[in-house]
């Protein structure tokens, strides 16, 4: 048992001393790195020219997937929960009953007012009669004038306190169906945040209940693409989850912009009958239109793309000058500068782009020339 003791510890002991070694080996070859370009009065590299060339229209854009039937639903009365009739996942069809507050009493609530309404209905007949018979009298002159209204008078109470009960009955019927919480929509149980035995108050969050078969996603443009964006067009995205794509259409376009007076907002609208995507999924993809755009452009070899943006150094005068760009996704080994990024003829660096910094000078090896056929 020692033994093997000593020998986990040796081997523990060796990735230690490894990972040590490992890191400090990194480490003095980045300092290798910097001094090197420290050390060099010019950075040698190649340039290659922005471009203006024509892509699909191919607008990209992110945003979260999200069920078009989605509620979060809450309690519309004060009391004790009794019953929770579904568990998170559940299937559930519209006007599931899912929980109920006091059901016991407001039932008994209900068949009050129920007999309550019955007696005030009889009451309300027997006045009826009474007042008929009064008539009958008046006309025969047997009796007067006064127990006649006073009949009357009786017959009109009756009637009230008959809409006035079934007016109670309404009520007590409808704080015993605000009382079980119910689906609105056929769909699924996707958070329940309440347990049976609970005091629940007005407006306190109960259950959140999804329908996933069709979902949507609200993505936000530029809106430089507003004369291309419209109800119908394609749209085809990833999830991380995922490897395969996914496809939409537009279905809504947001009549006007956002405040900040540079943003569009459309409503992409997703089938999702096997439901195998779900709510919260983050989506990256793009609408696809027929028409094309002319736009700055640079090789996709010479990218480094982390999300939808990329740092490039332009020289200017020979001085490396960093500046983050949007792009747009690879079309013909090329890929298209979003939002005015760099201008058609401005210079970035090419190789050698890991050894230049801000404002490091640099000495361009190749020159690029203009080429009529390159440029569309």
């Amino acid at each position: 048992m020692k033994g093997k003791l000593i020998f986990f510890g040796a081997v523990i002991a060796a990735v230690v001393v490894g990972s040590i070694v490992y890191h400090r080996s990194r480490r003095n070859e980045e300092l290798n790195r910097q001094s090197k370009i420290k050390d060099l009065a010019e950075v040698p590299v190649t340039l290659a020219r922005v471009e203006l060339r024509s892509f699909s229209a191919a607008i990209p854009f992110t945003g979260n997937l999200l069920a078009v039937n989605r509620a979060e639903l809450r309690a519309e009365v004060s009391g004790r929960l009794t019953r929770v009739a579904v568990f998170e996942g559940d299937n559930v069809g519209r006007g599931a009953v899912l929980s109920v507050q006091d059901e016991e009493d407001l039932l008994l609530a209900v068949q009050a007012a129920e007999a309550q309404l019955s007696s005030a209905q009889a009451q309300a007949e027997q006045a009826g009669r009474d007042y008929e018979r009064a008539v009958q009298l008046l006309e025969k002159r047997s009796i007067t004038k006064q127990a006649a209204q006073q009949a009357e008078t009786y017959h009109t109470a009756a009637q009230a306190g008959v809409r006035a009960a079934d007016s109670n009955l309404g009520i007590a019927r409808s704080r015993l169906h605000k009382a079980q919480i119910r689906s609105p929509f056929e769909g699924q149980v996707a958070r329940c945040f309440v347990k049976a035995g609970e005091m629940l108050a007005p407006g306190q969050a109960a259950f959140n209940v999804v329908d996933n078969r069709t979902m949507e996603i609200e993505a936000d443009l530029p809106t430089e693409n507003l004369s291309i964006v419209s109800p119908g067009l394609r749209a085809r995205f990833k999830v991380s989850e995922f490897g395969d794509y996914f496809e939409g259409r537009v279905a809504q376009v947001a009549p006007a912009v956002m405040q900040d007076g540079r943003t569009l907002r459309v409503r992409i609208e997703v089938p999702n009958a096997d439901g195998l995507l779900k709510s919260g999924l983050f989506a990256e993809g793009e609408i696809i239109s027929d028409q094309s755009l002319e736009k700055p452009a640079l090789p996709s070899n010479i990218l480094t793309v982390v999300g939808r943006n990329a740092d490039v150094f332009v020289a200017e005068n020979n001085i490396a000058r960093q500046r983050r760009v949007a792009v747009g996704n690879d079309q013909g080994g090329w890929r298209p500068i979003e939002r005015e990024g760099l201008k058609p003829g401005e210079m970035v660096v090419a190789e050698g782009r890991e050894l230049v910094s801000e404002g490091a000078r640099l000495s361009v090896v190749n020159a690029p020339e203009t080429s009529q056929e390159q440029v569309m």
